[in-house]
């Protein structure tokens, strides 16, 4: 272990896989043995996860601008689950800007390069995200689940109501998010020659913040939306199942079922692992689990399942927008709006260069110039 300015940093796992997500910083309770120290599997991070951030960077920020551009352009804000899909978007995207300085931090082997206020920022839009964005997406499985179960009383439902609930939202996801903006800070560790980004957590309570910060994400982040998601679409397929109408209506019900399948499967295959490798994490640092082979799978595991969890801001545009029709239809609609502006517009100026005059006052310009 090494102390700077009174707080511990680990040059084990905890430096090497530090990210706002994920709070890598080993416990005082909880001292490894030498079976224990690798350092060996970190040089893999350095080159994959630079690659991987730049994908999911390249594809999530293109899918959610594509989805904001179209909300916004067709003025198409005007429901309910719009408001929540556009916040969603924005909450993605604000999210993927802070992809670019970790894709550098690990390029450059864990030297932050962009000072303590960066640091600070691009660690709470990490975390701001992991809580908005499932909140979000809790928000609009509770809407699908009026929408289709209860749609007469789902009508009563106003854009005043949403507002409150996505300020609602933001103030929860920011709130839940101080810790990560306070606490990040930037120390020079020398055996690494760098200046690595990490949370400095006071030296007495060290253990306490790590478990603590992790049982918070564990228990909001996850497990109370996956409930609530759970939920609402069990009681949409039970719903479904049980209404009857000809064969038209199968079709949309066993469409519908499978758009609901796949949200609940691609929320579990971007966020239990993370999950419940930080479980695993939180148990290490109490002690309660004291096995080197455990803590090694999950020292090395934890990459992977960060970049599982970052994808879901790629596929959310997918499953949220581009599958459904409405929203296809209105991409197209700008898309061929502005086409047709963009032709009618050549047509106009082709027109006037032919007109005399202006070919007229063009020589003149050219006389002018000469």
């Amino acid at each position: 272990m090494i102390y700077v300015n009174s707080t511990v940093l680990i040059i084990t796992r905890e430096t090497l896989h530090d990210i706002s997500l994920t709070m890598f910083n080993i416990s005082n309770d909880l001292t490894p043995t030498a079976s224990c120290w690798n350092t060996t599997h970190s040089a893999y991070e350095f080159d994959l996860l630079p690659v991987l951030y730049s994908i999911i960077f390249i594809l999530g920020f293109i899918g959610n601008i594509l989805v904001i551009t179209v909300l916004c352009l067709q003025g198409d804000v005007k429901t309910v689950a719009s408001i929540y899909i556009l916040n969603l978007a924005v909450a993605d995207t604000l999210f993927l800007t802070s992809l670019p300085f970790w894709a550098t931090y690990y390029s450059f082997r864990l030297n932050w390069m962009f000072g303590k206020a960066m640091c600070k920022i691009s660690s709470s839009l990490v975390s701001l995200n992991l809580f908005a964005s499932i909140f979000f997406i809790s928000c609009m499985s509770v809407d699908r689940y009026l929408a289709i179960v209860y749609p007469l009383r789902s009508q009563r439902r106003t854009l005043t109501q949403a507002s409150l609930v996505v300020f609602a939202v933001w103030s929860l996801s920011i709130i839940f998010s101080l810790p990560t903006f306070y606490f990040r800070n930037i120390y020079y560790i020398e055996s690494l020659g760098v200046h690595a980004c990490v949370m400095d957590f006071p030296k007495e309570t060290y253990a306490t913040w790590c478990v603590a910060l992790s049982l918070v994400k564990i228990c909001f982040g996850f497990f109370l939306p996956l409930t609530t998601i759970g939920t609402c679409y069990m009681m949409i397929a039970l719903h479904l199942k049980k209404s009857k109408g000809p064969i038209i209506n199968k079709q949309n019900r066993d469409r519908v079922l499978k758009i609901v399948s796949a949200i609940v499967m691609t929320f579990l295959i971007c966020w239990l692992p993370f999950h419940l490798l930080t479980f695993l994490d939180a148990l290490l640092r109490m002690g309660i689990i004291k096995d080197c082979r455990i803590e090694k799978s999950v020292e090395a595991a934890i990459p992977i399942s960060v970049c599982l969890g970052f994808s879901n801001s790629c596929i959310n545009p997918l499953l949220y927008c581009f599958v459904g029709n409405q929203f296809r239809e209105n991409f197209r609609n700008v898309f061929d709006f502005r086409l047709s502006q963009r032709l009618k517009n050549q047509h106009s100026t082709s027109r006037k260069g032919s007109d005399p005059k202006v070919q007229e006052l063009s020589h003149l310009k050219k006389d002018t110039m000469v």
